[in-house]
């Protein structure tokens, strides 16, 4: 239940920072126009708006890769400790290798 939860939180951050990413206006104008970044420009000002995109881009980015280390390291389901293949058979020597003989020559006289 609580992967699931996290999983759902880790799915709501990314899908916000994608947006807040896309009103961002680049160089070329991107799709700030279309997302209403124009709109933001005019309530709070066209320095206020990139300042305020910006931080709100770090502190999504940073919640997302933490919550995505937190997953990791605790929440994510373990499998059960099994016991690998090489330490199964660590006690069994390797088999030798047989090196292919050529095969006989026969010299017959002309």
């Amino acid at each position: 239940m609580t992967y699931t939860l996290f999983i759902i939180v880790e799915i709501i951050v990314s899908i916000l920072l994608i947006l807040v990413v896309l009103m961002q206006a680049s160089k070329g104008g991107g799709l700030a126009g279309t997302l209403g970044s124009a709109n933001m420009g005019t309530v709070f000002g066209v320095r206020r708006t990139s300042d305020f995109l910006s931080k709100t881009t770090t502190i999504l980015a940073t919640i997302y890769i933490l919550l995505a280390l937190f997953i990791n390291l605790t929440v994510l389901p373990r499998p059960e400790e099994k016991e690998s293949i090489i330490q199964k058979n660590s006690s069994v020597p390797p088999p030798a290798t047989q090196i292919p003989q050529p095969a006989p020559t026969q010299n017959q006289p002309k």
